[in-house]
């Protein structure tokens, strides 16, 4: 299973999905970073020798793509950024809702958790005397 910047990334798979495994690579940029290194992006990630594996891994590094961790940290930066100068996108990450304008009335589960139900409370009756 080859190593690049700290991922495994599936030997089985071919080169160009398996690059997507890492947190910032896509589809265009896999492509990119493939033909730059001239590397047959149709070759499984178990054929590469460690050259290869090597020259990906410094392309990413030289291009200054951000990727993996220094991605991470630039957008929770900038998520703490929003909810510091309490902005209403800041606001919405606070409470766990939505940030997009999407509706909360329904759906929205995924932000929002699972579903606390709040029953009907039932009178008691009144206690014979």
């Amino acid at each position: 299973m080859p190593r690049i910047l700290g991922v495994d990334i599936p030997s089985e798979k071919r080169i160009e999905v398996a690059l997507t495994y890492l947190y910032g690579v896509g589809w265009p940029l896999s492509n990119r970073i493939l033909k730059e290194a001239q590397i047959n992006p149709n070759k499984r990630a178990k054929e590469l020798s460690e050259k290869e594996v090597a020259q990906i891994t410094s392309i990413i590094q030289k291009s200054n793509y951000k990727v993996e961790g220094e991605l991470r940290r630039e957008i929770q930066k900038n998520i703490k950024r929003l909810i510091d100068i309490k902005s209403y996108r800041g606001m919405r990450h606070v409470r766990g809702l939505p940030v997009r304008g999407q509706r909360t009335h329904t759906n929205a589960r995924t932000r929002k958790g699972k579903r606390k139900t709040v029953g009907g409370l039932s009178k008691k009756a009144p206690a014979p005397k």
